[in-house]
């Protein structure tokens, strides 16, 4: 029996920071385990141009623990005026590793993002010329698509017209959540891939709602069945190059959790490591997590893997704390669950 693993250190192809003070406290959860990761720009306002780009990475950078290698990998928010010209120049620059689309009001801090995609069109060509990647948060926002719907109608609707109308373009399926991500991600080429989360591999519908409901545990896209996440536990350990690790983690003050109508967003990178040796064991797949969380994704963005590695040893349980303290107030940390044997040395 397996009792320990050493892996090239991993990577974030999915991850929010926020700022400021959030920032600061959460940061070192990431960089602790991860050497890059890929960071969201759904700040208030939004990363849009370089120059944002360029000021969200120096204060990242600035906030980093002393003796830290972590590197954020930057990313502009896409809206109907940007630039391709400034897209272009982000790029060539090495300043921006991808930009994200965000169908306007489909998760937190998306206002500003696309209502009409054909007026995104001339960057996403641009995009296509150059290689650089689209990350797609992969939901429909009609108010007459039931929630549970949303990311298999962006399919049909939005994405599948978008490659085809753009040939070439790199595109990303951001936190999959259902078994029709994974078949169509399964029936396109090399230029489509695709993140799971940590807490999509774990919970379902059930666990949100069932038995009282579950604040920690809402996220967008929202669990699915449970059909669905054992498709994405397939995926996952399946070896496939397509897929891989973009843990979403998205902190938020339990304050702004707990409201009336609270935040979405589940905030996994202190434990994530812990939770997927976890997982891939149970499923007979230990040997495909470095896959998974070191070599897809810089394969896919054409970087070099890491030439670190970390070790996780099986032992008895390993407790991480239940919140992380900002000077906004707690943000509560991913519970799985279930006890996690498997500790990042």
């Amino acid at each position: 029996m397996t009792s320990q693993i050493t892996l090239r250190r991993p990577d974030d192809w999915h991850l929010h920071l926020r700022d400021g003070n959030m920032l600061r406290a959460v940061l070192p959860s990431t960089a602790t385990h991860f050497a890059r990761a890929i960071i969201m720009p759904n700040l208030v306002p939004p990363v849009v141009t370089s120059a944002d780009a360029a000021g969200y990475r120096d204060r990242i950078l600035s906030a980093l623990p002393e003796g830290s290698t972590f590197e954020p990998l930057m990313t502009l928010y896409l809206t109907e005026q940007t630039d391709p010209d400034d897209v272009a120049a982000a790029h060539a620059s090495g300043l921006i590793k991808a930009v994200k689309l965000y169908p306007a009001g489909a998760t937190t801090n998306s206002a500003s993002g696309v209502s009409h995609f054909d007026s995104v069109r001339p960057t996403l060509e641009r995009m296509a010329e150059i290689g650089l990647p689209l990350c797609v948060h992969g939901e429909v926002t009609d108010s007459d698509i039931d929630i549970f719907d949303r990311e298999a109608v962006f399919i049909d609707r939005v994405l599948d017209p978008i490659r085809r109308t753009t040939p070439g373009l790199r595109v990303v399926m951001e936190h999959i959540t259902t078994s029709n991500a994974v078949d169509y991600a399964r029936s396109q080429d090399e230029t489509l891939g695709a993140t799971i989360t940590t807490h999509h591999l774990v919970i379902n519908r059930n666990h949100i709602l069932a038995g009282g409901i579950k604040p920690h545990y809402y996220c967008l896209p929202v669990a699915k069945r449970e059909e669905h996440r054992l498709a994405l536990r397939d995926a996952a350990t399946s070896g496939e190059a397509r897929f891989f690790l973009g843990t979403d983690s998205a902190p938020h003050t339990d304050a702004n959790k707990l409201l009336p109508c609270g935040c979405a967003g589940c905030f996994t990178a202190p434990n994530t490591m812990s939770i997927l040796a976890q997982a891939f064991e149970e499923d007979g797949a230990l040997d495909k997590l470095e896959g998974f969380t070191s070599l897809n994704g810089p394969a896919f963005y054409g970087l070099p893997v890491n030439e670190e590695t970390i070790t996780l040893t099986k032992g008895d349980p390993v407790t991480y704390p239940s919140h992380v303290e900002t000077p906004d107030g707690p943000v509560t940390v991913f519970d799985p669950g279930f006890d996690l044997n498997w500790r990042v040395e």
